[in-house]
C-alpha cells in the first residue's frame, strides 16, 4: 500500500481543508504530478473522473501516518469502504507522473455522482482554472 496521496483540488497548497481536519501535520510534500483522469468544476470544488485521455494536475504528498491520514480523507470526501456505491467520491491508487518524469502510485479520490452540466476544466489543472474564472 502506498503511503502518498494525490490532491487536485481544494486540498491543495493555499486551501485550509488540510489543516481544519488535522492531517496537514502527517503530510510531507512530494512534489506536483499528473494522473490520468478528466476534471470538472462543480462551483465550490472540482471532481475528477477517471480518464486515459485526460491529464489532471495536482500536489502529492508522503503521509507519515497513512491509515490516519486516510481516515481523515475519507470523511472529508464522503467515501465508506464499506458503500463505495453511495460514496461521493470513491478512493483508489493510480500511478503519478511527476514532473522530473518518474512515476509512482498515490491515492487519489474520484467523484462518484453524477455530473450534471458541470464544466470541464480542460487544462486539467484546478489552481489555473481559478486564476482565470
Amino acid at each position: 500500500m502506498t503511503d502518498r496521496v494525490f490532491f487536485y483540488g481544494t486540498l491543495m497548497t493555499g486551501f485550509d481543508r488540510r489543516r481544519r481536519t488535522g492531517i496537514d501535520a502527517m503530510l510531507d510534500w512530494v512534489g506536483r504530478g499528473t494522473i490520468q483522469a478528466a476534471l470538472f468544476d462543480l462551483g465550490i470544488y472540482p471532481a475528477a473522473v477517471p480518464d486515459p485521455d485526460g491529464v489532471v494536475w495536482g500536489e502529492v504528498y508522503r503521509a507519515r501516518d497513512i491509515d490516519k491520514v486516510l481516515e481523515g480523507l475519507d470523511e472529508i470526501e464522503g467515501h465508506s469502504a464499506t458503500m463505495p456505491e453511495v460514496s461521493l467520491y470513491n478512493r483508489q491508487t493510480v500511478p503519478v507522473t511527476y514532473q522530473d518524469g518518474t512515476t509512482g502510485d498515490a491515492w487519489v479520490y474520484f467523484y462518484n455522482a453524477p455530473l450534471g452540466r458541470a464544466e470541464r476544466i480542460v487544462s486539467g489543472d484546478y489552481l489555473e482554472h481559478l486564476k482565470v474564472k
